[in-house]
């Protein structure tokens, strides 16, 4: 198995690298990878590492761009299988980009996404969020910024609004941006109601998954007195055909400073889910554009589900 996966990854990274879209040089803009499944490859051949564009530490925030841009993975996933796209897509839009990987427990054994030697987004969420916290302190001490933008995929997008409430966080935030985050929860497409399913989730896939489900006591303590908090921009990006966040809606935010966007609502065309809303055109070009009005939203055209492309 190791030596097919390996032979798909070569595979793969040798077509990309022949269409332009591997690699990097200096003088010319970072390649785009609009595609879970070629990310996946490069996850697989260069686990642990950070995606293009990212964690440059001598990076300086200009003034057009004075916000340094957090990346914040989903559960099972890490940084460097969840932002072979928007990481390189904010580099050369001018941004200061960092990605960390977060919830990965010491010892266990759980089954996720490739490209980390230690599976992420399973731990406890409010673990998680002190790793957030402790990260974007690192982030600005290093910029000189005041404050930082978060981008979070899926639990990625919804575990910073514990540290935007709980450990001081929207002091250090200007925009918390989520792509299919899982705010209100998820009834796992209805499995979450059977008895015993939330506590088999739980040892098969770690803490966070149970925390995750609607009604946990996690989310309830959460989203106790309101959705937002004040002071920080909430934009959130999801698609109907979120097979993950189920019902889509509950990824939606309600308050103040808060812009939802259905994705198919001025696209029927589109048709990306859960796994490869990071991978969608559209889905990063309304990150873009909420980081910065002046960046266009990207044509609707046909994007597959578990693709993105």
């Amino acid at each position: 198995m190791r030596a097919l996966l390996t032979l798909i990854a070569t595979v793969a990274i040798t077509a990309l690298a022949l269409t332009g879209l591997a690699g990097t040089a200096s003088a010319r803009p970072l390649p785009v990878t609009y595609s879970l499944g070629a990310a996946t490859a490069v996850a697989i051949d260069r686990p642990d590492s950070s995606p293009p564009g990212a964690n440059d530490w001598s990076c300086r925030p200009t003034a057009r761009h004075p916000q340094p841009v957090v990346l914040s993975h989903g559960t099972l996933f890490n940084m460097t299988i969840d932002w072979q796209a928007l990481s390189p897509l904010l580099r050369n839009a001018g941004y200061c980009v960092y990605a960390f990987n977060f919830g990965q427990q010491p010892g266990s054994s759980y089954l996720g996404f490739p490209g980390a030697g230690k599976v992420g987004g399973t731990g406890p969420i409010e673990e998680s969020a002190a790793t957030l916290a402790r990260f974007v302190d690192r982030v600005k001490a290093s910029t000189g910024a005041a404050k930082v933008d978060i981008v979070g995929h899926s639990q990625g997008g919804m575990m910073p609004r514990y540290y935007l409430r709980n450990l001081g966080g929207a002091a250090s935030v200007d925009q918390l941006i989520g792509l299919a985050p899982s705010n209100h929860g998820t009834t796992v497409l209805g499995l979450a109601a059977i008895p015993g399913v939330p506590e088999a989730l739980r040892l098969g896939l770690g803490t966070a998954i149970r925390q995750q489900l609607i009604g946990s006591d996690f989310l309830r303590r959460l989203n106790a007195g309101g959705d937002t908090v004040p002071g920080v921009r909430y934009t959130v990006i999801e698609t109907r055909f979120d097979e993950v966040v189920t019902p889509y809606t509950s990824a939606f935010l309600r308050g103040p400073n808060v812009t939802n966007i259905d994705l198919q609502q001025s696209c029927d065309r589109n048709f990306t889910d859960h796994l490869s809303i990071t991978y969608d055109r559209r889905a990063l070009s309304y990150v873009l554009h909420a980081l910065d009005p002046a960046a266009p939203i990207a044509p609707c055209t046909f994007s597959s589900p578990l693709s993105g492309a």
